[in-house]
């Protein structure tokens, strides 16, 4: 019951990613071992999940790629950038996120995925020294050379297709400037004039991959995409672009645990988060104009949840605190620790304290296959722009805010929306309401 509409996934699927840091190495490494039989990739949708199509005597439950033409492990090539020279192999022991056993096996494949320069600018993550950069551009002549990349690799490796996915450091906070932002024209002018203030490198990456018809998916809090301009250009060119910001941890638990207190009717006066981490990702998010873009990103998912609006007997004037803290024995296995004040029947006092012993990357890993293989599946389905099925995979999910748009950031609902998207590419009914 295919729909005749998704092109099918036929030929080499290029995953070409920004950052060859702890996340992706052990995203290739993974990906690898299991095409070989060597892992088992848990954590991915795509690989375990299963939902239901079709109702009464037609109910069946099929995995993805039984619903829909996803393209398969064995299909993938991977290339990246990165503004340290070290190959996959490499990057991948020095993150000491994997054990060598784990990586060993597939060492050769590894060691020949050696990153391209990165397009860079120091002032947007001032505590990253690397020097496998593109030297003396401009933000026009970063978009073109990443142009020519894209183009260079899909013709060498015989891809028929391409996904570019962020998951490089955050940058520092772009705030959305409307004289710049606000149109795919005025965009184009500022990258021509190198306006280095209002174009982030990310946001170099993005056009690039749009142009050369390629999805781009946002893992880091980036405003990259988030702006009326890109939305512009991924309908022009067609494209699924996706973001923001990898819900590994603590949001993930955020945005599966406050469900509960709102379906319970129970009430909150505060949440206070706090993490450490001590990989790259925290060496960049001690410097403050980069935390200050990351906790935009994770303050915005409780309060689309428990709503005072709706509930302001219970959720009138609640403290929320997000804290981040660099903190190097940890290396990448983060610790993120929630102490939630609640109250109950007659307005008394309870809490609840959640502590999260998590690996970054091996949680995140999972969701970037995910992430790239949905969002192949979503160009060759047609489906271009904000892809908000994918919301589910998102911490701070893209939405057109120019519209007031509230973004769904309830986990369960966001579940809804990526099996009912699956459902309609799969030539079903889309049959779960989101309340």
């Amino acid at each position: 019951m295919a729909n005749q509409n998704v092109k099918p996934a036929e030929g080499k699927l290029g995953i070409m990613v920004v950052g060859l840091g702890a996340v992706t190495s052990t995203f290739m490494v993974g990906v690898l071992m299991a095409r070989k039989g060597l892992a088992k990739p848990v954590g991915s949708m795509i690989e375990y999940d299963k939902i239901r199509v079709g109702k009464g005597d037609d109910k069946k439950y099929l995995k993805y790629r039984e619903v829909v033409p996803i393209a398969e492990l064995k299909d993938i090539v991977f290339g990246a950038w990165d503004v340290y020279p070290a190959d996959a192999y490499r990057s991948a022991m020095y993150a000491e996120v994997l054990k060598e056993k784990d990586i060993e096996p597939v060492r050769d494949e590894l060691e020949k995925i050696v990153p391209m320069k990165a397009a860079f600018d120091h002032n947007f993550a001032k505590r990253l020294d690397g020097d496998n950069i593109m030297v003396g551009k401009t933000r026009w002549e970063m978009v073109e050379q990443l142009r020519q990349d894209i183009r260079n690799f899909k013709q060498e490796n015989g891809c028929d297709r391409i996904v570019v996915a962020w998951a490089a450091s955050t940058e520092i906070y772009v705030p959305v400037y409307e004289p710049v932002h606000g149109t795919l024209a005025s965009l184009e002018a500022a990258m021509k004039a190198d306006d280095k203030e209002h174009i982030a490198p990310s946001m170099c990456y993005a056009y690039a991959a749009l142009c050369e018809g390629a999805p781009f998916i946002m893992g880091a809090p980036n405003t990259t995409v988030d702006i009326p301009a890109m939305w512009e250009l991924a309908e022009k060119t067609q494209m699924p672009i996706a973001g923001k910001d990898f819900k590994t941890g603590q949001t993930l638990v955020k945005s599966g645990f406050a469900p509960i207190i709102g379906t319970r009717c129970l009430g909150l006066n505060g949440w206070f988060s706090t993490n450490i981490l001590g990989n790259r990702d925290g060496l960049v998010l001690d410097e403050p104009a980069n935390f200050r873009t990351k906790e935009v990103s994770k303050l915005s998912t409780l309060e689309s949840i428990l709503v005072a609006d709706k509930q302001p007997d219970l959720y009138n004037d609640y403290y929320h605190k997000v804290r981040i803290n660099y903190y190097p024995p940890r290396n990448d296995n983060k610790e993120g620790w929630d102490n939630i004040d609640i109250f109950g029947w007659m307005g008394y006092p309870m809490q609840i304290k959640i502590n999260f012993l998590c690996r970054d990357s091996i949680l995140a890993a999972p969701l970037l296959l995910d992430l790239c293989l949905l969002s192949d599946l979503a160009a060759r389905a047609g489906r271009f722009g904000i892809q908000r099925f994918l919301s589910f995979y998102l911490k701070s999910p893209m939405h057109d805010y120019t519209q007031n748009e509230v973004p769904v950031n309830h986990l369960f609902q966001q579940y809804v929306m990526l099996k009912n998207a699956l459902r309609e590419m799969g030539g079903y009914e889309a049959d779960e309401e989101i309340d």
